[in-house]
This record gives structure tokens, C-alpha cells and sequence, in this order.
């Protein structure tokens, strides 16, 4: 590949970003010429941002909060996923300057529940109910429709609920965040997509008991990579899937859009990100 590649994060906060350190693992472990570098933009300022990309030596890069509406609203074309979401994580800038707007975070989430669960999860699984109704359960409902599962999206605002499960129509429907017990029986997988668990944040106060035997439980959250969620489901023996893997595998089709190489996501990257969650 001719002349330094350059791909970014953009977020407003972005101190606290891990994309870089995913990145420069793989650029090292393909011998690539290229950079991956953090930018702070903040919300008044990311439309100039955006503009300027085509003029700018960037071959793309991904975009993380606040910024994933703006740069779906911003984007020139968009991929069939991105316009469902209605959410742009990750961006290609194109020979003739055009930016492309896309969202991995569906395929991400898929391809770690692949790797965890193996392949023939969704027959397993069947049905589905998802906490939580911000942009991660947007992509979360997507990606699980496109895998053939019955859906319930559980939110506190029910209308939230409700729009989210519009996404997947014959397969999603909305339910009351209190009823989300009374659908475990029959729940595969059980999917957490809000800050509960996160540190600093409450634990998910739910009783896993009621979950069959073969029910696997996901937690999009990472810090800490066991969430009290997660623990409670090894504790009833259940399959637990955490929420790093989510974001190893989204990063998987930007960095190959960006550099020519896919790269794979191996348990020595994993090490090194688990290692950098560590307080220090």
C-alpha cells in the first residue's frame, strides 16, 4: 500500500477511547504504514469536521458519542444497516471525496456472539428480549431480527421501546420494562444494552432463575468486563458473553475499508485491551 494510511476516532469526550490501541495492534501485526489517531471534536464543531474529510488525508475513521447522529444526518451515501439504525459509526471516504456513513456495531455484536456461542445460537436462542432502547439496542434489534429471532425490547419509556422494535417489524415488539421477568421462561437470550452495571452506575436488578437452561445472557457494557448481570448468569450456569467482544469485532470492517488488510480478532488483542481496563 503507497504512502501512510490515516484513520481517526472522533468523540467529544475521546481521552478515554480503546480504538486506538485496537487499531495500532493490528496496523503492527500486518507491518501496515499507518496511522490511527484520536480527534476531539466537540458537537458545534463536527460539521466543520466532517466537511473538511475529503481535503483532509484521512481514509475514514469511526465516530463514537456524541456524534453518531450527526454523522448519519452528515454522511453522503449511506449503507442499507446505517440507514436503519439511523446511526453512523464508522466512515469511508471515498477516491472521488464522497464519505460513506456505516454502522458496524450490528455485525459486531453477531460476529461475538458467533465466536462465543458458535454458530447455531440463533436456533437455540429463538427468542430474544433486549433492555434498554438507546443506540446500542437500535444495532442490537437489527442484527437479531437479521438473524431470524422473536424479538421484545423492554424499556422504562415504553414509547423508546416501542420505536426501537419498529426497526425489526415481524420480528420485535415492545413490552413494559417491569414485564421483562414474565418473558425469561421462554427467553434464549437475554440482552442488556443500558449503563445499569456499568461502574459507577447500579447493578440490573432481575432474577435470572426463570431463564432455561440453555439461555445465554449479553452485556454490552465492558468496565467491568464482569457485570453483576453476568456474574449472576454464570452463577446459574448460564452462558455469559461480555461486552468487549462487541466492540473487537465492530472494528474489524472500518480498519479493513481503511488499511486493505481484515484483520482478526485473536485473544492476544483481547488480553491487551483487558489489560488496559485495569485501574491503574
Amino acid at each position: 500500500m503507497r504512502g501512510v494510511r490515516r484513520a481517526f476516532v472522533v468523540g467529544h469526550p475521546i481521552a478515554q477511547s480503546r480504538s486506538p490501541l485496537i487499531h495500532g495492534y493490528w496496523l503492527s501485526q500486518h507491518g501496515i504504514d499507518g496511522t490511527y489517531e484520536r480527534v476531539a471534536v466537540a458537537p458545534d464543531a463536527f460539521a466543520a469536521f466532517f466537511r473538511r474529510l475529503p481535503d483532509s488525508g484521512f481514509a475514514g475513521g469511526n465516530v463514537t458519542i456524541p456524534h453518531k447522529e450527526a454523522a448519519f444526518a452528515l454522511a453522503d451515501t449511506l449503507t442499507s444497516r446505517a440507514e436503519k439504525i439511523g446511526a453512523v459509526n464508522t466512515l469511508v471516504v471515498g477516491a472521488d471525496g464522497r464519505v460513506q456513513g456505516d454502522n458496524t456495531d450490528a455485525p459486531g455484536f453477531l460476529a461475538h456472539l458467533d465466536a462465543r456461542l458458535g454458530p447455531d445460537w440463533p436456533a437455540r436462542a429463538g427468542t430474544a428480549v433486549v433492555l434498554g432502547a438507546g443506540g446500542a439496542a437500535r444495532a442490537v434489534v437489527v442484527g437479531l431480527a437479521e438473524r431470524g429471532l422473536r424479538i421484545r425490547v423492554a424499556n422504562r419509556t415504553r414509547t423508546r421501546a416501542e420505536a426501537v422494535a419498529a426497526l425489526a417489524p415481524g420480528h420485535a415488539a415492545a413490552i413494559a420494562w417491569d414485564a421483562a421477568a414474565r418473558w425469561l421462561p421462554e427467553t434464549g437470550l437475554l440482552v442488556n444494552t443500558t449503563s445499569l452495571g456499568m461502574s459507577g452506575h447500579p447493578a440490573l436488578d432481575l432474577d435470572l432463575a426463570a431463564l432455561p437452561a440453555h439461555a445465554a445472557v449479553a452485556d454490552i457494557v465492558y468496565v467491568p468486563l464482569e457485570t453483576p448481570l453476568l456474574a449472576a448468569a454464570r452463577a446459574h450456569g448460564l452462558a455469559a458473553v461480555d461486552g468487549l467482544g462487541m466492540l473487537l469485532h465492530q472494528a474489524v470492517p472500518g480498519f479493513a475499508a481503511w488499511f486493505g488488510v481484515r484483520p482478526a480478532v485473536t485473544e492476544a488483542l483481547r488480553d491487551l485491551i483487558v489489560a488496559d481496563l485495569v485501574p491503574r
